[in-house]
């Protein structure tokens, strides 16, 4: 006997949803077969299959640091030369 299915319906950006589309038929799925996958791994595991992490404290910093950066349109660099000399520089600490 055939296990009974349901509809599952998703939005998602049409851009992404095309982009992924072609991944997973370059790999031999279809979109439902990728859902389908998916929802297995979370049943098996028991957990989601994908890492997910809460940025630690240096990260969050960071990223209000860019965020701000960003807003004020101020970059720390004048060149992209400036930028990789300062990180070659620096890579040893």
């Amino acid at each position: 006997m055939a296990a009974q299915t349901s509809m599952l319906h998703i939005r998602v950006d049409d851009d992404i949803k095309e982009q992924a589309t072609q991944a997973l038929t370059a790999m031999g799925l279809s979109m439902a077969d990728a859902v389908r996958l998916f929802l297995r791994r979370v049943v098996v595991d028991q957990a989601f299959p994908l890492e997910l992490k809460v940025p630690n404290a240096q990260t969050r910093a960071a990223m209000e640091e860019s965020r701000a950066m960003m807003a004020s349109r101020r970059a720390g660099f004048s060149s992209a030369d400036e930028l990789f000399a300062d990180l070659e520089k620096n890579s040893g600490q």
